[in-house]
């Protein structure tokens, strides 16, 4: 066998092995960009109003997973908005609204909702 050969052989080998690395590297990525594609976030946002329609400043709307019963929660803005973002698109969602002793209806965020933006408005009912 001649002397070249092992030398080649090594070549083709350190190669392979690079390529090799380079593929799996490029594999790895793919699934990791197949996945995130696969299982996109969704966001919840709405107005929280009183029954005239007018907006609330201040009121805290809380978010519940209802699978891990984790509860986020955010103060409205001055236009009565709020926002959440994140959500997982697999799992049920229950909001609702609270102000000065007043509170909304509770309102569920679907899984089998596929909007990735769902706006809810809560109205808060009058004090009992």
């Amino acid at each position: 066998m001649p002397s070249g050969m092992p030398r080649v052989h090594r070549s083709v080998r350190a190669i392979s092995a690079g390529g090799l690395a380079l593929i799996a590297g490029a594999l790895l990525i793919a699934l990791a960009v197949g996945f995130a594609a696969e299982n996109p976030t969704r966001s919840v946002q709405g107005t929280v109003t009183f029954q005239d329609d007018s907006v609330v400043n201040g009121a805290v709307v809380y978010l519940k997973n209802t699978k891990s019963l984790q509860i986020r929660s955010f103060f409205t803005q001055k236009d009565g908005g709020f926002y959440f973002r994140d959500l997982s698109p697999d799992i049920d969602y229950e909001l609702k609204a609270e102000y000065n002793g007043a509170s909304s209806a509770t309102h569920t965020v679907s899984s089998f909702d596929t909007r990735k933006l769902v706006t809810i408005n809560l109205k808060l009912n009058p004090k009992k």
